[in-house]
């Protein structure tokens, strides 16, 4: 029986304890040794084989690769199959310092290795740089290019090999072949669906929509039940239908019967049927158990569909039932199709949060047991193993089609039949012997609102319940009776933020709860939606800013207050982490039910498979009691690397419990800052540059109350718009002007037909924006509401006042050159990444959130100046480029030289004005410190 290969499987859990052992002794050989040119090959070839298990090195890293770039230069070492680019230096290079190169320039080792990458193939750019200098590996992820390195030093190699894992670990093919066996199998779904639905009376009947949905999910179950034996032989529903293929009524007929038969025990059956139809086992389990279903007229092409493309055609043996589950709801589930299609989450993202809140720790157990000699001392822990796995009760409060339920109990059977291995596997059991297996699907309850997707998670449960049984009976040596179905998925139909769970499974008996709630942000949220928020968190200040996950935080929250030994990990927006979301929800249910995080993803992509998919930028969350005893350790993940942690807060970084609120003024003695002007207009006031023109032309006087108009987008691209300012214009001037004044008429026109009644207020000034922030003549200073995630600075710059700057952007009158410094700093860069918002991927700077709650430093004379000196040394860098538009300035790839050194120097200046140390302070530790400074500040307040 083929099976899905998880992505640590056994061969890899066997290695973890030879690696440690082998990292220990790769450490103390090569402590301090390490001269560039003699030693980084022997260096790389013993850790990938030694440590690592590769077992032919040198075919699997090449060494000294010739740059494209000036055919002088070679790049240390590259990994093709894992996309690592490896820059080495001797033990006595600071990898964090620049190194003059042979142009005279200077660049920092990752500097250097980037602009390598630059010139390798676009199939060849790595996904990962890691520098060495033999004591210290720095790692950067290439898809996450302005987020700090990882640092993994060679003396702590043996605790920390696995954060190097990423070296050799490469996608598994089974897990690949698997995929696009369920893909194929969600394809065919998809045409049967298809065919089946134009065949009904009235297609758009909720009653029908939901036979067929039943329909199809018979079929499947059909399908995947001869193929994989549990009928008796293979091509058995084949072999029945076949005989009735040639009249479409007759073929009908024939499937109701089969549907009939499978839902009645052999003793209730009518024993003068066909004995080819009185051979179909009893099923059990509920699935064939509706009586009425609505089977419409059949054609020959839905019975060749049937017979030739799914059943004979096909082997559905060999599909997940873990990806399965999600492309069948999609395929079937007419709010996913109209979204694009088949979806599916992946192995990959589940065990992000299986694996560390449950199954890493198990396998772990499982890999000190067997390291025990003793065999009858070994034989007892694994049987206690074996009922602990078998005693955990899972919950999933939003388990869609059951991906989550599935995987985790595959997982606990392999690893139930790597135990039934160790103890039976050598042994022919015969005659009546008890079924060894423990571990059910009925330990996995969920809840999920939709009533297809109730029915796919519970036929998901079903087939890899079939699967795993397969496996433990090829250990076993045992014909083990699959049906009829002994066990049932405890899947609720139910609205989980209004349905109590402990109807489902109490309190008191769940291990977990886990799963991926909706992806709803708080703007939006249905009506109902947000008022089920507000609901749950009754009178709660904010509650209306909060996204749709948070319920389920709540309310697993309740659960725990009732059990303090459930942990609960959730994939959430990662906007619960940003803003103010974490001093709303996580302040009032952490100090609520006295909650902390234990451990945590950083945002990462989670990504539909759908054909118009859109990436949800994701966090997981993993939180539990302060007085859970089975939390021993705390984690924080970003990718593939782990680092162990004392706390962590909302904002999932390692550093105190702070919560940043919504504030009206600045924290500090600072200029205040203000969003830009909102025209609310209609576009009536807004000009491009050919209206600006003809207008000009047209109306001379027109000229006097035409500005630029910036936005973030234009100032960023430079790109031009215009507007037109009337604040203190003549009104017998305005009815001179006719396109101004028809123009005026259409402001006045858009608001008075305007549901807001503030909007329609502000008719009665049709010749002003709605909101007026700047005072014209006053330069200022701006930055814009969003930027890219990818550039490592937001573009902030002076404007002249005769500028109008748009809601697109936020501006601070009358700003000095120390302010511009401090907030195009590094420091004040890491601050927005962490506690503003983000719109999709891209920074959402906030005046109320990341400005007004921003600890600025406190300088002396000479510090001060230094920073005015550095902060005009950047406008000065980017005047060296008048033809350059910010964007261009500001791409990570294209930056000029000369900005580059000249941000450097000034985030030097200001890191040295907080007392930072700019050599050795990473993005989380200056974030941290920050952090320490808000909390004493505030306070008092």
């Amino acid at each position: 029986m083929n099976f899905i290969i998880n992505n640590i499987d056994e061969v890899k859990i066997l290695k973890q304890i030879k690696n440690k052992v082998a990292a220990k002794n790769f450490a103390k050989k090569w402590k301090g040794i390490g001269y560039e040119k003699g030693d980084s090959q022997r260096f790389w070839l013993s850790l990938l084989n030694e440590v690592y298990g590769v077992e032919y090195p040198a075919e699997f890293i090449r060494f000294e690769d010739q740059v494209a770039l000036d055919h002088t230069s070679f790049i240390d070492g590259y990994i093709p199959s894992t996309h690592v680019l490896i820059e080495q230096k001797s033990i006595d290079k600071d990898l964090r310092k620049p190194i003059k190169q042979s142009d005279g320039s200077f660049l920092s080792p990752f500097q250097q290795a980037k602009r390598y990458s630059i010139e390798l193939p676009y199939d060849e750019r790595p996904r990962w740089i890691v520098l060495s200098n033999f004591a210290e590996f720095h790692i950067f992820d290439m898809n996450k290019p302005q987020a700090e390195p990882e640092i993994v030093y060679l003396k702590d190699l043996e605790e920390d090999y696995y954060r190097l894992n990423f070296l050799v670990d490469t996608k598994e093919k089974e897990i690949q072949k698997s995929l696009e066996v369920s893909i194929k199998a969600g394809e065919l779904v998809g045409i049967l669906y298809d065919n089946l639905l134009k065949k009904y009376i009235d297609p758009q009947d909720p009653k029908v929509l939901q036979d067929l949905n039943i329909l199809c999910v018979r079929l499947v179950f059909c399908f995947y039940a001869e193929d994989a034996y549990l009928f008796g032989k293979k091509n058995m529903f084949y072999d029945y239908l076949k005989t009735f293929k040639d009249s479409p009524e007759a073929f009908r007929n024939a499937l109701i019967q089969v549907f009939k038969i499978l839902d009645e025990d052999e003793s209730s059956r009518d024993p003068y049927l066909s004995d080819e139809l009185l051979a179909f086992p009893y099923v059990n389990g509920g699935l064939f158990a509706k009586e009425d279903l609505v089977i419409p007229r059949l054609d020959e092409e839905i019975i060749d569909i049937i017979l030739n493309q799914a059943s004979s055609g096909f082997d559905w043996s060999k599909i997940s039932p873990t990806i399965f589950g999600s492309l069948f709801e999609s395929t079937l589930n007419p709010d996913t199709r109209r979204a694009g299609g088949m979806h599916y989450t992946s192995l990959e993202n589940i065990h992000k949060v299986i694996d560390p809140l449950f199954l890493d720790e198990l396998k772990e157990e499982f890999n000190e047991i067997m390291e025990i000699k003793t065999i009858n001392v070994r034989k007892k822990k694994l049987e206690a193993l074996q009922d602990k796995i078998a005693s955990l009760v899972f919950l999933d409060p939003a388990c869609g089609s059951g991906n989550f339920l599935t995987e985790t109990y595959i997982c606990l059977r392999k690893l139930e039949n790597q135990i039934l291995k160790e103890l039976y596997g050598n042994q022919i059991m015969l005659g009546a012997v008890h079924n060894p297996i423990k571990v059910s699907i009925g330990q996995f309850y969920g809840i999920e609102i939709n009533d297809f997707a109730v029915s796919v998670a519970r036929a998901a449960l079903w087939i890899a319940e079939s699967q795993m049984m397969n496996q433990t009976e090829e250990i076993i040596n045992m014909d083990l009776d699959f049906f009829p179905l002994k066990s049932y998925p405890n899947i609720a139909e139910e609205n989980a933020l209004t349905y109590d769970w402990n109807n489902l499974v109490k309190a008191e008996d769940v291990s977990y709860i886990m799963g991926n709630p909706p992806f709803v942000g708080a703007m939006l949220m249905s009506k109902s939606q947000t008022n089920e928020i507000k609901n749950l968190y009754e009178s709660i200040k904010g509650s209306g800013e909060i996204d749709y996950v948070t319920g389920w935080y709540l309310k697993s929250a309740e659960m725990m207050e009732k059990n303090p030994n459930i942990i609960s990990a959730l994939v959430s927006t990662n906007s619960i982490s940003q803003g103010q979301q974490p001093g709303i929800y996580w302040r009032y249910i952490s100090q609520r039910y006295n909650l902390e995080i234990v451990f945590a993803h950083q945002t990462f992509k989670w990504n539909s498979e759908a054909k118009l998919k859109a990436a949800v930028h994701v966090v997981i969350i993993a939180f539990a009691n302060k007085n859970n005893p089975n939390v021993k350790y705390k984690y924080i993940f970003t990718d593939k690397m782990a680092l162990k942690v004392n706390n962590i807060n909302s904002y999932l970084l390692d550093a105190e419990d702070v919560f940043i609120e919504n504030r009206k003024d600045p924290i500090c003695q600072v200029s205040p800052m203000n969003f830009g002007n909102m025209p609310r207009d209609g576009g009536n006031f807004i000009l491009d540059e050919n209206e600006k023109d003809a207008l000009i032309k047209s109306e001379p006087i027109s000229k006097n109350w035409i500005h630029l108009y910036l936005g973030a987008n234009e100032f960023i691209n430079n790109k031009k718009r215009y507007c037109l300012w009337l604040t203190d214009a003549d009104p017998s001037e305005i009815k001179s002007s006719p396109t101004v004044m028809k123009r005026v008429e259409g402001v006045k026109n858009f608001r008075l037909s305007s549901k807001a009644k503030s909007t329609q207020k502000m008719a009665d000034s049709p010749t002003l924006f709605a909101q007026r922030t700047q005072q014209v003549g006053k330069p200022f200073i701006m930055v814009p509401a969003t930027s890219s995630e990818r550039r490592k600075y937001i573009p902030i710059g002076f404007l002249d006042g005769d500028v109008i700057a748009s809601n697109g952007a936020l501006i601070i009158t009358d700003a000095t050159i120390y302010e511009f410094g401090i907030l195009t700093s590094n420091v004040h860069m890491a601050w927005m990444r962490v506690v503003g918002g983000r719109l999709k991927s891209d920074y959402r700077y906030s005046k109320n959130i990341v400005y007004n709650n921003f600890p600025w430093p406190d300088p002396d004379q000479k510090q001060r100046e230094k920073i005015e000196g550095t902060a005009q040394a950047i406008l000065d860098a980017r005047d060296i480029y008048p033809y350059s538009s910010l964007a261009d300035l500001y791409d990570d790839l294209t930056m000029p030289k000369e900005l580059r050194k000249a941000h450097q120097e000034n985030d030097r200046a200001v890191m040295e004005a907080y007392g930072f140390d700019w050599h050795k302070m990473t993005e989380s530790e200056c974030v941290a410190e920050l952090m320490k400074m808000y909390k004493d500040m505030t306070s008092d307040k």
